[in-house]
């Protein structure tokens, strides 16, 4: 599980592409210095299991359905990607439950500053904005934020100096692909109350074996 708060900003810096999956090599520091083979880094808020490592840099495997439900088929070497360790059991869950298992993309539509911050407006598919709610919580490429509108057809978020800083959000343009997850708390409630299979029972069954 993570959290959405970004650790640092690490530097695609090898792509081994097969026919529908590839190996991904990133540099980096701070997530680095505890790691070990089998831990967990969601590269912009897609959970991978490291490989390999050599301390400076890591090695993960990505498999054809995360190419397909992620932006990190569009990654090429020296691309800036969001790094953030698994959340260790004692520790601050400063953003929100983050799974790093991605829903689908979304597309920058716009960007446009505000005194300090900057909105930041993405245009996704029905079947994610069903799940994104005024003043609710959404990762955009692995960044924990707060949405501030939402309409039918997209969302916006309003980024501070520090996330501006600290992620790559603000270095993307009107449409690039960014990789979204919804609140998994939205989807997991979705599932538990929706019935799992249509009832074949009505009332005229009812009635006619004799319990109306």
């Amino acid at each position: 599980m993570f959290t959405g708060i970004i650790e640092e900003i690490g530097t695609v810096k090898q792509v081994q592409n097969s026919t529908a999956a590839c190996i991904l090599t990133v540099s980096a520091k701070a997530v680095l210095s505890d790691v070990h083979i089998g831990d967990s880094i969601a590269v912009n808020g897609t959970c991978l299991t490291v490989c390999w490592t050599d301390g400076s840099s890591f090695s993960a495997d990505v498999m054809p359905e995360t190419m397909r439900r992620t932006n990190l088929g569009r990654l090429y070497p020296g691309s800036k990607v969001n790094l953030e360790r698994a959340m260790p059991a004692n520790g601050r869950l400063g953003g929100h439950i983050v799974s790093g298992h991605i829903d689908g993309t979304g597309t920058i539509k716009k960007l446009q500053r505000e005194e300090n911050a900057v909105w930041v407006t993405v245009s996704a598919d029905a079947s994610l904005l069903r799940y994104i709610i005024e003043k609710g919580s959404v990762a955009i490429d692995g960044i924990s934020l707060t949405v501030a509108r939402v309409t039918r057809q997209d969302f916006s978020v309003s980024v501070i100096p520090h996330t501006a800083q600290e992620t790559t959000l603000l270095s993307r343009s009107p449409g690039d692909a960014v990789n979204l997850e919804c609140d998994i708390i939205a989807k997991y409630t979705e599932k538990l109350l929706c019935p799992q299979q249509q009832s074949n029972i009505s009332a005229e069954f009812l009635s006619q074996h004799g319990f109306l």
